[in-house]
């Protein structure tokens, strides 16, 4: 006969609250292990301490960007949506970009060393309040009876207005606007355009010279940022009809350019084109390119 037992109440409430307090504990933990900051597109301020490592938890796929002076004083590893930083030695206060590969928005840190910094890892919010947050940092997405809830499926990505617009508006504004001011478009992302570093036959008509600077891409169509300068000692008027291969739209950054040697000889041509950037361009000759690989374009036209 198996033996029965019975607990007085005051035995099962504490038996209950003992069996209570490992789960208690674990949720509280989890509220405040991350300090929380939100991005407002003004900097966060990151304290480091000297010798121990930090993690921010952007949640986004980032590369990171920090100045010539923290070489050899900062380690900085990036994976999965965490930033991994280690100060191997002091340094004051200097500024990180965290780029979303995907949309292109920037994030900035001001970083620094002092003895006083938090080893807690931060967490970077982009909606809500932060108080808010953090009474929910405990709940960990799962339902009764240890369901976990899915995530919501992705809408389709709508956007304000056409595509080469949206593109040539980013790429002008990479180049030429502060990087907390650039508009971020969800989908953008850098694009290697694979061009030599000189095309000679983008606009044989003008004496310019013409060199591929940066291209980014979303929904199927790329712009290509190129740098064109004049090489004569006279003005040039800029004219796109002039322009040989095959792209969906062109646009100048200035109008004309100035004789060469002044400060208006330089500036930035946006050819967005339709699948590959380097099948748009008219290949460089023979003599030019090591090897053919591919015949050059005769048909030369614009798509509307």
């Amino acid at each position: 006969m198996t033996p029965s037992f019975t607990l007085s109440p005051r035995a099962c409430l504490v038996a209950l609250s003992l069996s209570l307090l490992p789960a208690v504990a674990m949720h509280a933990s989890r509220a405040q292990a991350d300090e929380l900051m939100k991005w407002e597109r003004v900097p966060l301020q990151i304290p480091l301490k000297t010798g121990q490592e930090r993690v921010i938890f952007v949640d986004k796929n980032v590369r990171v960007g920090f100045p010539p002076a923290l070489n050899g004083k900062l380690r900085v590893q990036s994976t999965g949506g965490a930033v991994y930083l280690k100060a191997d030695s002091d340094f004051p206060q200097n500024r990180l970009q965290l780029q979303d590969m995907e949309s292109g928005e920037v994030i900035l840190l001001d970083v620094r060393t002092t003895a006083a910094a938090s080893a807690e890892p931060v967490k970077i919010i982009y909606s809500g309040d932060v108080s808010t947050v953090s009474s929910a940092a405990g709940n960990t997405g799962e339902k009764s009876g240890g369901e976990r809830s899915t995530p919501q499926t992705k809408r389709k990505k709508s956007y304000k207005a056409p595509i080469p617009v949206l593109l040539t508006r980013y790429a002008a504004q990479n180049l030429y606007a502060p990087v907390r001011t650039v508009e971020a478009v969800p989908g953008i992302h850098p694009v290697n355009p694979h061009l030599p570093s000189r095309i000679t036959t983008l606009y044989p008509s003008a004496p310019v010279t013409v060199s591929p600077v940066a291209g980014w891409g979303v929904a199927g169509r790329t712009v290509v940022a190129l740098r064109i300068r004049n090489s004569s000692s006279g003005k040039v008027i800029l004219d796109p009809r002039e322009l040989q291969g095959q792209f969906v739209t062109a646009t100048f950054q200035h109008r004309w350019l100035g004789a060469a040697g002044t400060p208006e000889d330089t500036t930035t041509l946006y050819l967005v084109t339709s699948g590959r950037p380097d099948d748009a361009f008219v290949r460089e000759p023979s003599t030019v390119r090591k090897a053919a690989s591919r015949p050059a374009q005769k048909v030369i036209r614009y798509e509307n």
